[in-house]
């Protein structure tokens, strides 16, 4: 499967019909993607706003031109210890906008439809309940996440268990 860059995306996430574009990056050591048309921007530490009593998926907000985005650190939403995440990946979700926290931007990457896989049953807890699929690349697994559930969050303020 290829991992060219891409340039510009169809309707759909498609790029000359059966590939779809994701951007991709890391959390700790787990290789993670987004379907790219669902990615609003990337930003480098834009200042967070902290909530008292939040929990620790929910870091804070960020002021975004006079929109006001939650901040999750997704290591936490997928079960690893929350730490100083440094990069921002806003996404456009049912609710709105979200900032993901993520430890490195990697690229933008195509993959053939035919190439996705369902989550593998030997990946398990909140990780696997916030996937839609995986896609074997030439030299690493990709994990598919799914924007809604993973910016989901009741409104208790607690992300919702699956």
């Amino acid at each position: 499967m290829s991992t060219d860059l891409l340039t510009a995306p169809r309707a759909g996430g498609e790029v000359a019909g059966d590939l779809i574009q994701y951007c991709t990056f890391w959390v700790d050591e787990l290789y993670l993607g987004i379907d790219a048309l669902a990615v609003q921007e990337v930003l480098r530490n834009p200042g967070l706003t902290p909530i008292p009593l939040a929990p620790p998926a929910i870091r804070g907000l960020i002021n975004l031109r006079g929109q006001i985005v939650t901040a999750i650190d997704l290591g936490a939403r997928l079960g690893r210890t929350p730490t100083e995440r440094r990069m921002n990946v806003v996404v456009r979700s049912g609710e709105g906008s979200a900032s993901l926290l993520v430890d490195k931007i990697a690229d933008v990457v195509q993959v053939p439809r035919a190439g996705h896989e369902a989550v593998p049953t030997t990946l398990t807890g909140v990780a696997r309940e916030q996937l839609r699929a995986t896609c074997q690349l030439e030299d690493s697994l990709l994990l598919i996440l799914d924007v809604a559930r993973v910016t989901a969050i009741r409104k208790d303020g607690d992300t919702p268990a699956r």
